[in-house]
């Protein structure tokens, strides 16, 4: 599964940069520094899985599959959406965007789009047959939420809603939804575990959003950062990335099926406080497109290691 676009951005180039090669603007559009975000959650639900020896490698496949293509379908409906409400303008902090930098006609990208989701679509009916049907309502909302993001009358990543359905899609959604793939039964063990991969991938956009602040405020795109103000947004960033420790710590705790080694996580714990501390100390473009690519790797190595110790309880 997956939603959300923007978010994750930190490919590309500056506006003034030589035209990139035909091959070179569609991984811009892909925007592939995302695809760790709709990685990890998947990760999660499998090691549950496994561990609960209930692993299916085709389910597995097909899980991942959808997951990724369903994010880089956001990430072009993203694209188009943003350079038609005019909030991907020239002065963006953030990487060029492909609808907005005439790279590729809009119409193009929109073709891209449904291609995208397309493939996700075929993903989800090997994955109806397999599961049942509960996987088509699964599939739907979070391409539904993809669309929407950015799109539609009243688009909700315009409205500050967007940490909320990503964490809604990129954890509680993704994580039960793929554990629920591969064992066909829905797990409390599995919703506990997806609330710290939210949290993680929600810092995702958050970081995204602090940096993207005053341009957003510009086109009236009313971010939770927006509303918040930068000061108090950067707190919510550090905020998640405790809250995401917390929860692990109080799971392996209390589950009786998981132990402590879920505390595991707590390697990457110093690469959570520089970010934190970057993203609470500057403003500039390169130095926050750096951060972003690095909290998306974060959430990747927090998954992996979150993962591991589930796999070792």
């Amino acid at each position: 599964m997956s939603t959300h676009a923007d978010h994750f951005g930190g490919d590309g180039s500056g506006p003034s940069a030589p035209r990139p090669s035909p091959v070179r603007i569609w991984v811009l559009a892909a925007r592939p520094k995302t695809l760790p975000v709709g990685l990890a959650p998947v990760l999660v639900g499998t090691a549950l899985a496994i561990q609960q020896d209930a692993f299916r490698l085709g389910p597995f496949i097909a899980a991942l599959l959808g997951a990724l293509f369903i994010q880089v379908g956001a990430n072009l409906a993203n694209d188009y959406s943003d350079a038609r409400r005019g909030a991907d303008t020239d002065d963006r902090l953030g990487p060029l965007r492909v609808t907005a930098g005439d790279l590729v006609p809009p119409r193009q990208v929109l073709l891209a789009t449904y291609l995208t989701f397309g493939v996700a679509v075929l993903c989800g009916a090997y994955l109806i047959v397999v599961a049942g049907w509960i996987i088509l309502a699964i599939g739907a909302a979070s391409i539904v939420a993809g669309l929407l993001y950015t799109g539609g009358p009243r688009p909700y990543g315009y409205a500050g809603l967007g940490e909320l359905f990503v964490f809604l899609f990129f954890g509680l959604v993704a994580v039960t939804g793929t554990h629920y793939a591969l064992t066909e039964h829905f797990d409390g063990t599995a919703l506990a575990l997806a609330v710290p991969v939210g949290l993680m991938a929600a810092a995702v956009l958050v970081v995204n959003n602090v940096r993207d602040i005053d341009t957003d405020r510009r086109a009236n795109k009313n971010t939770l950062a927006v509303r918040l103000g930068r000061t108090r947004t950067r707190v919510l960033y550090a905020a998640m990335h405790v809250a995401a420790y917390v929860v692990t710590a109080v799971v392996g705790a209390v589950d009786p099926d998981l132990t402590l080694w879920l505390l595991v996580v707590l390697v990457v714990s110093p690469l959570s406080v520089r970010l934190s501390r970057t993203v609470a100390t500057h403003t500039d473009g390169p130095t926050l497109n750096g951060a972003l690519a690095g909290t998306g790797q974060l959430e990747l190595f927090f998954c992996v290691l979150l993962s591991a110790g589930i796999l070792l309880s």
